[in-house]
């Protein structure tokens, strides 16, 4: 792959409509701009997604007004187990990063823990079976409805509908591989995933600019696909793996952004890129204003199934597979484990 320079680094606008209206060659040549941006940048925005933007914007007020309730509400709610990974994760608890090095984590999160919190929720449907029923921290955590009565059912709907539209873009990554369509069909289509809300409350400029300080530290996520929705504040930014430097990723009204998770880097034998990635203090802000903005994000991290193998997909072998196979759940798993405080791991691991 040709290195490329910053002014040359651009996360590409893929629109996505033809592939479900346009004819069989608009589908192929859609998907072959998927399997484009997931080789050069890892990352892309999609336009013409199907979900509504009234249904987004209800999503990012239901968010609002939870992360504004009392922390006496929130923390009932607290996260407790990186099996189940669902709960609110206080400010402070966090540190994204991609080192493995245990000391270097604990070190990262005491000086430089991510400035925010958030709340995970999980698959909530008749497939449960997944996972043990009666061990009570698997169950999703909800505000008490006589103070958030729209919350839940707003999560569930959205969640639903951001599991639709991660199989279709997986169909577009199969037929830009020149592969049958329906591939990963039976490989992720439990809805294993975790929609995250996120709240980035104002801070001090002069915060982040410490050493290793950032609103969510570099890293590359987990699972297959991510889905991000930014508000207009900004501040998400992609690194360039040709200079290393991080180079923004600004909001674009009525898109989202889409990045590879490591587990689809895995199953594409590396041809894709899980990119670095992280959240700094927006540019363009009021530089007379010592504290930055307000900044709220929706991701939407999906997964394979919780038992799938992920191994190299036949057509990327190559010279050999650089990576074992591994199940789903015990490299989320372990991976969770690494950035978040083990002091709030309740639960038996």
């Amino acid at each position: 792959m040709a290195s490329l320079t910053d002014q040359q680094f651009s996360v590409p606008v893929v629109d996505f409509g033809k592939f479900w209206t346009g004819t069989p060659d608009d589908k192929l040549a859609i998907s072959q701009q998927v399997v484009k941006a997931f080789k050069e940048i890892g990352f892309m925005y999609i336009s013409n997604h199907n979900i509504p933007q009234p249904v987004i914007e209800n999503v990012f007020k239901e968010s609002s007004d939870f992360f504004a309730l009392p922390d006496a509400i929130k923390d009932e709610m607290a996260w407790r187990d990186p099996r189940a990974n669902r709960g609110y994760v206080k400010q402070g608890r966090e540190r994204v990063t991609n080192s493995t090095d245990a000391d270097e984590i604990a070190q990262l999160r005491a000086t430089a823990p991510d400035v925010k919190e958030s709340l995970e929720i999980g698959l909530e449907t008749g497939k449960e079976y997944l996972i043990p029923l009666n061990y009570p921290d698997y169950r999703n955590y909800w505000p008490p409805s006589e103070v958030a009565p729209k919350f839940r059912p707003a999560m569930l709907h959205f969640y639903d509908t951001c599991h639709t539209l991660h199989m279709d873009v997986l169909r577009a990554v199969a037929l830009g591989l020149g592969m049958n369509e329906k591939y990963f069909d039976p490989l992720s289509d439990e809805a294993w995933h975790t929609l995250r809300l996120l709240n980035y409350p104002p801070v001090a400029k002069e915060i982040l600019k410490r050493e290793g300080q950032a609103r969510a530290g570099a890293h590359s996520d987990y699972g297959s696909l991510t889905f991000v929705f930014q508000d207009d504040i900004g501040g998400l930014e992609v690194q360039n793996s040709s200079t290393m430097n991080y180079i923004p990723a600004v909001p674009i009204p009525g898109t989202i952004v889409v990045n590879v998770g490591d587990l689809l880097m895995r199953w594409s034998n590396d041809q894709f890129k899980s990119t670095m990635h992280r959240v700094v203090s927006p540019t363009g802000t009021d530089n007379e204003n010592p504290l930055t903005p307000r900044r709220q994000s929706i991701a939407f991290f999906c997964n394979p199934n919780a038992n799938t193998l992920v191994e190299c997909l036949p057509g990327c072998v190559g010279e050999g597979a650089k990576y074992p196979p591994v199940r789903t759940e015990d490299y989320l798993v372990k991976s969770i484990l690494l950035y978040l405080d083990p002091e709030f791991i309740w639960g038996c691991i």
